[in-house]
């Protein structure tokens, strides 16, 4: 159905764990879609070069994100997939940066299958959710806020969420769900 996984890494010289929902090509799902959205923290909006309906279809998701979240702005980067197979472009370097511009976000361009930027995408990721996350809860007495009050190594932890328990049973602080669609 569904690949979901878990990776500590460092990011800036902080620790992040991060709690992976992959649900890029799972079509089928759409049902489930929203389900996601609404707690995930922040997005990869992964299309391929090679193809013309997969970048038209990341206004739609964004759009849809925003909604679910009841939210003018969300974490997202925009990630052009398939860079390798540059002779079968479909969609122009500029057309993804323009869009990306337009939802608040970068478009970094990846190879999956040579491993070009992929780290990338993911850094830039949890970095957007933490300035999301200083800029909506600010910070209280030199710790980051959240709604309820519960901070976690210096980064809001959100509440009445899965990945919420998860982080403050985590000795790892710092967690951020990311979901790639």
């Amino acid at each position: 159905m569904k690949d979901s996984y878990r990776k500590q890494c460092f990011i800036d010289e902080e620790v992040a764990l991060l709690d992976v929902l992959d649900t890029a090509g799972q079509e089928e799902y759409g049902a489930m879609r929203e389900q996601y959205m609404r707690t995930g923290e922040g997005f990869l909006l992964v299309y391929s070069i090679t193809s013309r309906p997969s970048f038209d279809e990341i206004s739609v998701f964004h759009q849809q994100i925003l909604r679910v979240k009841d939210k003018d702005y969300f974490p997202v980067v925009v990630v052009a997939n398939k860079r390798d197979l540059d002779y079968d472009r479909q969609v122009d370097p500029q057309e993804g940066t323009n869009l990306a511009k337009q939802l608040g976000a970068v478009c970094i361009e990846t190879s999956a299958k040579q491993r070009i930027n992929v780290d990338e995408v993911f850094m830039e990721l949890v970095r957007a959710i933490r300035r999301y996350n200083k800029e909506t809860y600010p910070p209280q007495n030199g710790t980051m806020a959240s709604p309820s009050g519960t901070t976690m190594n210096g980064n809001a932890v959100p509440n009445n969420n899965r990945a919420a328990k998860t982080r403050a049973d985590d000795s790892h602080g710092g967690g951020c769900k990311c979901v790639i669609v």
